[in-house]
């Protein structure tokens, strides 16, 4: 076994259990990837040169650094009653005023075993500080969003947004570049450096978004035609190597660039108002509710905003209406891990019950479990990928998981297990007009009641590896399949793709 791989991860020792060793197989391989006996990987492209990229940055400080057991700075223990909310969020404050150490940690609030009552929200803005608990379980540290009102428990969260600095921009010069590429040549890169933070640009111009039928929705009251400029895609990325006007990458483009649908470019940005190193850990979230279909009451949580670098562990939330962990826009590198949604109050219907929902970019949500969900491993709209589901669970489910609408780009669901279904698809009028749910999503060695994976009318592929469960014609059933392999064929050799990739990138480090 690779020892570097074990200690770089820690959260993915027992998954490398799983493939100690490349060299022989009683199994069968995809055509699209193949593992050598070393563990490394070789991908073969498709007709346009596209192949499955690389899902291997994800999560905290991409996996090459385990999540760290942060000091504590406050201990507070549960009142007997009454509003905990303050108590709480001036043990925040007073940690957060703390110097940050040579890691960018200023230290952990400790809730010692008990119920906090909380009746309004609790806000973490501040890079390094960590919430603890002592445990998700009974007996444990439960945080309770007592009485009522519609809202988040939870905030973690940091200001501002990705500006881009003012003539950096540059564009890219290939006529195309494929999906799994990291590499491009741009029109100069004078002004550019190895180790610069880059936005990499793909535009949606009105040609494209017309080939794609997207302003042809089929109407029904509040259908919403999409419009060019709407679904511009801005991946954050950092530059490796230069040669001469070529740039390397770090992570993989996920979505074709296509001169004819406006190419793409690269800039600089600043994002100043992000926080980082910021966690929670170790808690019962729970809420108060009258009724089975009541929507008066807790509704997120946690949400994490405009962070990079962050996690949630062993983390467990019963009775809210709409997620246990919601990573949203500005979040980056976050690792959702040993969490558990479940028991929600809520009607079973739109726009509820999410339970593990991602709208940022580069994250993990990894051995994770939901129970009387609807969405249960979620992306929403214009997502940003790489993105990766891993090891999860559902049970009892109300609808489906997978990209849920509106163009999500570079997501991997790898040994997904539930009774429900994972769709990838035209949703047409569904909602408000979601359209075509995403591009570059990959099912691997996941196992449903049944999926329906289907190919965009234009800009890549969807992949459906090593699926065990039904096929389903999906919402249209004129839309062309995607790319589907081995369905109900056991022994799909490498048994998760996130952990093989993971260890092919760092057999050479």
């Amino acid at each position: 076994m690779n020892n570097r791989f074990l200690k770089c991860t820690g959260l993915l020792c027992v998954a490398a259990l799983a493939i100690t060793s490349f060299k022989t197989y009683d199994g069968w391989q995809s055509k699209l990837v193949t593992v050598n006996p070393d563990g490394s990987l070789i991908y073969h492209p498709d007709e346009q040169g596209n192949t499955l990229p690389d899902f291997s940055r994800v999560g905290y400080h991409e996996g090459d650094k385990p999540i760290p057991d942060v000091p504590v700075a406050k201990t507070i223990e549960a009142p007997k009653d009454g509003d905990a909310s303050q108590l709480i969020q001036d043990a925040i404050n007073e940690v957060s005023k703390l110097t940050p150490n040579a890691d960018g940690y200023r230290g952990a609030v400790l809730l010692k075993k008990g119920i906090y009552k909380v009746p309004d929200s609790l806000r973490i803005n501040t890079s390094g500080v960590v919430l603890r608990g002592e445990g998700m379980s009974k007996g444990g540290t439960v945080i309770l969003a007592s009485g009522t009102g519609q809202r988040t428990l939870l905030h973690i969260t940091g200001a501002g947004a990705a500006r881009e600095i003012n003539g950096t921009r540059v564009k890219i010069t290939d006529d195309f570049v494929p999906v799994g590429a990291k590499s491009f040549n741009v029109q100069s890169a004078d002004g550019y450096k190895v180790g610069d933070r880059i936005i990499l640009y793909r535009p949606s111009p009105e040609n494209w978004i017309h080939d794609l039928k997207m302003d042809q929705i089929l109407a029904k009251k509040d259908t919403k035609q999409w419009k060019a400029g709407e679904y511009d895609m801005h991946y954050e990325r950092t530059i490796t190597k230069i040669e001469g006007n070529k740039i390397y990458i770090d992570n993989s483009v996920v979505m074709q660039m296509d001169a004819h649908y406006g190419g793409g470019a690269i800039y600089k940005y600043t994002f100043n108002g992000r926080i980082k190193e910021v966690g929670v850990e170790n808690i019962a979230f729970e809420s108060d509710y009258q009724r089975d279909d009541d929507e008066n009451h807790g509704w997120i949580a946690i949400d994490l905003r405009n962070i990079e670098n962050g996690w949630v562990r062993n983390v467990s939330s019963k009775y809210f209406g709409y997620a246990c962990v919601s990573v949203d826009g500005g979040a980056r590198n976050i690792t959702v891990t040993d969490c558990k949604c479940t028991d929600a109050k809520s009607q079973i219907t739109g726009g509820r019950r999410y339970s593990f929902n991602v709208t940022g970019q580069l994250n993990l949500i990894m051995n994770c479990h939901a129970e009387d969900g609807r969405h249960d491993n979620v992306t929403g709209a214009r997502v940003c990928g790489p993105n990766v589901f891993y090891n999860n669970t559902a049970k009892h489910t109300h609808a489906d998981a997978g990209p849920h609408h509106r163009w999500a780009t570079g997501t991997l669901y790898d040994n997904i297990v539930t009774d429900g279904e994972i769709n990838v698809q035209d949703r047409g009028n569904m909602g408000s007009g979601h359209g075509w749910s995403g591009v570059t999503q990959v099912l691997w060695n996941c196992t449903v009641s049944k999926a329906a994976v289907q190919k965009p009318w234009v800009s890549g592929q969807n992949y459906c590896i090593g699926l065990h469960g039904g096929k389903d014609a999906g919402h249209f059933k004129d839309r062309d399949d995607g790319y589907w392999e081995g369905q109900n064929k056991k022994g799909l050799e490498p048994a998760s793709l996130y952990v093989a990739q993971f260890k092919a990138r760092h057999l050479t480090q």
